[in-house]
């Protein structure tokens, strides 16, 4: 009987030592597609926002067509790259995070353009609209850091025991993918302000 308790507990132990990542992955993994879902979320807004600012500035600086549909391929080529939380390894993260870099690159170019023409950045749409962008960029950042912190927490659970032990065992899920600074030397090197 002694032995039989003492087995008992020792089973009781093992079990709950073991068993500590039956709730937490799960509810992690959702984490991730909740957070996942987000930062497309945000993208989709700022793409939603390019065809408003490429008419407004088409109006000003019907010119400069060759910015303009730079822009607005690059608009075409981000809103092609979609992937669910489950399909998300390294090599889709690369083509996620080239794609939207892309449309990035090209908004930058079209910023700049803008500088050309006084009339443009007084326009009122104009301004309404780059304001939202802003804010749009502003989302994305706080998007992607609250899925970058929600994968690093998944992570720690499926690698770290003894929830990985768990995992191992029964779930078998792989690590997610971070994002991901694609070129780290320019991203390390301020730009340079000249007046």
């Amino acid at each position: 009987m002694k032995y039989l308790s003492l087995k008992l507990s020792l089973l009781a132990v093992m079990l709950l030592t073991v068993s500590c990542g039956m709730q937490s992955i799960p509810t992690a993994l959702n984490q991730v597609d909740a957070d996942w879902a987000e930062v497309q979320n945000q993208y989709k807004r700022r793409a939603d926002l390019v065809p408003n600012l490429v008419e407004v500035v088409k109006g000003y600086a019907s010119h400069e067509k060759e910015t303009l549909t730079g822009v607005v391929e690059a608009r075409a080529k981000a809103t092609q790259v979609n992937f669910t939380a489950d399909q998300l390894t390294e090599e889709n993260m690369k083509k996620f995070q080239q794609a939207q870099g892309g449309l990035s690159s090209a908004l930058s170019r079209l910023m700049v353009t803008v500088e050309k023409y006084p009339d443009l950045k007084a326009n009122q749409n104009f301004l309404d609209l780059q304001a939202q962008l802003e804010g749009t960029e502003n989302r994305i950042t706080v998007a992607r850091n609250r899925y970058i912190e929600a994968i690093k927490n998944f992570n720690n659970l499926v690698s770290v025991p003894p929830t990985s032990w768990y995992n191992g065992i029964f779930l078998k899920h792989a690590k997610k993918p971070q994002f991901q600074v694609d070129n780290i030397q320019e991203a390390q090197n301020a730009p340079a302000v000249k007046f």
